[in-house]
């Protein structure tokens, strides 16, 4: 990307910002902590202004601070996801000239179909694509529930066998980014806000409908085990396992093959590297750029809710007609301008911002809220789900079943494409068995710690009755947006986990849309030609207007089942990728002298059997 240096424009920028959030931060921190000191000066909708500049001002200092590391346009990353500059006529004339008219066509004409039906006739839309949804996952469940035990099953023989040995780019490539930073991109990319979204509430809604698979009385203390152990399978290894089965095979085939950074690469081993032109793989890169917009424009939309919510939750502050607005509108030009500033800047910066923050509300959480309930109730439910993994994947019967986890594997499906190309252009200079171990085995170990601690802590408080979230939940008409505050508030030190909360909120869906604008933006432009700033604005924009169309027309449910019906073709993909890159591994690695894990293990009991043999100290003295 092209973002060494920075000119005097981007610097009076980037003070400008600083500016704003400290000015705002001032009164918004007063305010929150100490409201009596502010008392009615400031209206609601000021309250919710202050509130977006300080957040949004925070995050846009990140990204336009200059960057001063290694030169970014001499690492491959950003030669993958590099962002071409250019003056306001160049790149008005790259957004008809470099644009894939299919690939950027289609899935806008989709959406606009979509909403124009809703508005005319919501109730036979929302019926139409509800049933069609319905019918998909109805009919697929069996298929979709045996993919992903399959990935989970090829992501442990990729960590284990000598084929995980094999190091992407060559083996005297070195990775751009330190192992803290890699961790950071992959795991706030492919998460985004749902994680705080569902955090507080997945736990309480197992709790209260039981999962049939456990048989156990619902409320009851049998029921704890079973919402922990199904929040931890939903959020685990087999989520993350979707991702990493089209990611590595991008990321093999791209270094190995010099295949194009596109969705469509997994078919290099049946077209060749020069037959990705075809028509199928112009339609793999549509149903990707789809599936992106779909899917984060429907999480942008409901964590607007969210946020919404918690600030009159906070303040009393309806948000109104404008509030929507005003929030979708401040947090795409935040994400608009780390996706522009470049992956070295914004997106990497508000990444590792996003990982501390995440780190710090955890820990606060764990320490002032009912730590034996989660001591004693996580190790079990850890436990339980080991024991139960394989039982609970292949587990069809009943609509509990299609309706949680059927449709949980469609979503991480129809997100796969993008947060798959992301991993595999992060990867060059890893081993697969590394890529692996990170985007499935840190990232499962991050979410499950998050939803024990959240889900545990939301349990604890439902069943010892210091807030009853589930009446809250039902007393704004079953939205799960509601579910952390009531919980937080009714902690020690409830104000400053509540503040932290709506700043993880602003944060994890900005490093999530950032990025997805990104991966829209490269694929929708032509083959061998990157994006332009105003390419990355344009797809800012369709994802700012369908989340602004969700939130005002309405749909953002059935928006959501249409986005999820994209899991199930990613599903037949991901079957594709692996069958692939399982050729092209065994045909192009055998023989290179790769190591298993377990023979690298093995090699190492020797040292370590002579480690003990070392007679130890006299310690009678």
């Amino acid at each position: 990307m092209s973002e060494s240096g920075e000119s005097e424009p981007g610097q009076t920028l980037s003070d400008a910002l600083l500016v704003a959030f400290v000015g705002s931060g001032a009164v918004v921190l007063v305010g929150f902590f100490f409201p009596s000191f502010v008392g009615d000066a400031l209206g609601g909708r000021a309250w919710l202004g202050l509130s977006l500049l300080f957040f949004g001002s925070g995050l846009g200092y990140l990204a336009a601070l200059p960057y001063e590391g290694v030169d970014a346009e001499k690492t491959y990353a950003a030669t993958l996801l590099r962002v071409r500059r250019g003056s306001l006529r160049t790149h008005l004339w790259n957004l008809v000239s470099h644009q894939n008219p299919i690939t950027l066509g289609l899935p806008v004409l989709v959406f606009a179909v979509y909403f124009l039906l809703h508005l005319l006739f919501p109730a036979t839309t929302t019926g139409s694509i509800n049933r069609l949804s319905g019918g998909v996952l109805r009919g697929m469940g069996p298929f979709l529930l045996g993919t992903v035990l399959l990935a989970v099953v090829y992501c442990a023989v990729l960590l284990l066998s000598s084929w995980g040995d094999v190091k992407l780019g060559g083996d005297d490539v070195e990775p751009t980014y330190t192992y803290p930073t890699y961790f950071s991109l992959v795991f706030t990319a492919g998460i985004a806000a749902g994680i705080v979204f569902w955090g507080p509430a997945e736990a309480l809604f197992h709790y209260r409908q039981p999962p049939p698979y456990f048989d156990v009385p619902a409320r009851s203390d049998a029921a704890v085990g079973a919402a922990l152990v199904y929040a931890l399978f939903h959020w685990g290894l087999s989520a993350w396992s979707a991702y990493a089965v089209l990611g590595v095979p991008i990321a093999y085939f791209v270094f190995e093959r010099r295949a194009p950074l596109r969705v469509s690469s997994i078919l290099t081993p049946f077209l060749g590297a020069d037959g990705l032109d075809s028509p199928w793989s112009r339609l793999v890169d549509t149903l990707a750029v789809f599936a992106t917009i779909g899917g984060v424009a429907t999480s942008i939309a409901l964590v607007s809710q969210q946020f919404l919510t918690g600030v009159e939750f906070q303040w009393g502050v309806p948000p109104g007609d404008t509030g929507p607005v005003l929030f979708v509108g401040g947090l795409t030009a935040v994400f608009v301008l780390s996706a522009v500033s470049g992956l070295h800047r914004g997106i990497r910066r508000i990444a590792g911002l996003n990982v501390v923050l995440f780190a710090l509300f955890g820990v606060l959480l764990l320490a002032v809220g009912p730590r034996q309930f989660v001591v004693e109730r996580g190790p079990d439910a850890v436990g339980a789900y080991l024991v139960h993994f394989v039982p609970m994947s292949l587990f069809s019967s009943g609509s509990w079943v299609t309706e949680w986890t059927v449709w949980n594997w469609a979503w991480w499906f129809s997100w796969a494409p993008f947060a798959g190309l992301f991993l595999a252009a992060l990867s060059r200079g890893r081993r697969i068995r590394t890529v692996v171990l990170t985007s499935v085995g840190a990232t499962s170990a991050a979410t499950g710690v998050w939803f024990l601690v959240f889900g545990g802590t939301s349990l604890s408080i439902q069943r010892s009755g210091a807030a009853d979230v589930l009446a809250s939940i039902e007393a704004r008409g079953g939205s799960e947006a509601v579910a952390g505050f009531p919980i937080l508030s009714a902690l020690p030190l409830g104000d400053l986990l509540l503040f932290l909360f709506l700043a993880l909120i602003v944060v994890f869906i900005v490093t999530s849309a950032d990025t997805s604008t990104l991966i829209a933006a490269i694929l929708a432009s032509r083959r061998g030609i990157a994006p332009s700033r105003g390419t990355i604005a344009l797809w800012g924009a369709v994802q700012a207007s369908v989340a602004l169309a969700v939130i005002l027309v309405g749909g953002g449910e059935t928006l959501q089942a249409l986005a999820v019906l994209t899991g199930a073709p990613f599903a037949v993909l991901a079957l594709v990728a692996m069958v692939g890159l399982s050729l092209a591994l065994y045909r192009e690695e055998r023989g290179r002298g790769h190591t298993s894990l377990v023979r690298l293990v093995l090699d190492r009991l020797p040292d370590i059997q002579t480690h003990h043999d070392v007679e130890p100290p006299d310690r009678e003295k």
